[in-house]
């Protein structure tokens, strides 16, 4: 009777063991897809708490192992270990409106003899964001001493919009036999999209500040060279003047003739001031001419008697020269008082 019964009671425990067995199997085998010459192994170990309880359950109607359970990870952007990122570049922080930028997503795991497939189901089109294309790349590395495969979705973005936009969180599916797919899922990823810098309003800035340093040079140079000329001007006229009140004190004493022609050299004098010429050409300057083409206006008649006092007109009288030198006053525009 003993016997019978210990009998009886294993065949019970005998049945659920195998039941148990046959149900790891079947996890084992979810996530194994058998593609030729495929580089991304991954071994799935079985998890007690995937089993269901019910021996006699379908495994196609079994609860998946998370990707968490199965040491599947996933990074998005610049998040991770950079020697586990392919040839995808670092995200930036910040961009400017119009840039595009590469934006990687990498799928990893432990190789430990299945293969997996990974399969994009969303996009990272958002607000402000335009996906214009993504590209897909496959490698292996060794990591803590394990051997480690990894697929890297980049995701080629454009950015449309300015503020604080975010990079939408991106989905994958991984396909099993039982015709269930495992969903992974990455985290969004903030991005701040600067309006791009405009440097002509600095440029047309600096050309403005540069114009009117320019302008207010030239006419700093152009008073300073008004003021040099406006000195030079009355120095020289300063020089005629005591040539003139020297012709005023000899009136009553020197020859006629000559005071006549010493006067016709004062004037000379300001005639070269006048019209550019230098003191030394103030001699050959020919007033009468001046006066013909209208140079000289009012000058007729103090030409007349230079004329009078160089072809010998005969002696004058004092009275007369004074007036003569009264009229060269006023017609050089001198006074005789300062």
């Amino acid at each position: 009777m003993k016997k019978n019964a210990i009998s009886k009671t294993a065949k019970p425990a005998k049945a659920k063991e195998a039941k148990a067995k046959e149900s790891h199997e079947s996890v084992d085998s979810l996530l194994t897809v058998p593609t030729a010459g495929s580089t991304n192994v991954l071994t799935v170990e079985p998890d007690s708490a995937s089993v269901s309880g019910d021996a006699d359950a379908n495994a196609a109607m079994m609860q998946l192992p998370t990707a968490e359970q199965l040491g599947i990870t996933i990074t998005a952007g610049n998040v991770g270990d950079v020697e586990c990122a392919g040839n995808a570049t670092s995200v930036p922080l910040s961009a400017t409106v119009g840039d595009t930028i590469n934006f990687p997503v990498t799928v990893s795991w432990s190789v430990n003899g299945s293969a997996i497939l990974v399969v994009p189901t969303s996009s990272a089109n958002a607000k402000g964001i335009l996906q214009l294309g993504v590209s897909q790349e496959s490698s292996r590395s060794v990591k803590n001493g394990k051997e480690m495969a990894q697929i890297t979705f980049n995701y080629k973005l454009v950015m449309q919009d300015t503020g604080n936009l975010n990079i939408p969180a991106m989905r994958f599916e991984i396909p099993t036999p039982t015709g269930q797919s495992l969903d992974l899922r990455s985290d969004s990823v903030p991005i701040r999209v600067d309006a791009p810098f405009n440097a002509m309003p600095f440029i047309a800035g600096g050309v403005v500040g540069v114009c009117v340093l320019l302008a207010a040079l030239w006419r700093m140079r152009k008073r300073a060279k008004a003021k040099a000329e406006l000195a030079k001007w009355n120095g020289a006229l300063s020089a005629i003047r005591e040539r003139m009140m020297v012709l005023k004190q000899r009136v009553n004493v020197a020859d006629s003739r000559e005071w006549l022609l010493e006067l016709e050299g004062a004037c000379k004098s300001y005639a070269a001031l006048r019209f550019g010429a230098s003191e030394s050409e103030a001699s050959s300057i020919n007033l009468d001419n001046l006066v013909k083409e209208g140079a000289l206006e009012g000058w007729e008649h103090l030409v007349e008697e230079f004329a009078h006092a160089r072809y010998g007109g005969g002696n004058r009288d004092s009275f007369e020269n004074k007036e003569t030198w009264k009229l060269a006053m006023t017609l050089m525009g001198l006074e005789e008082d300062e």
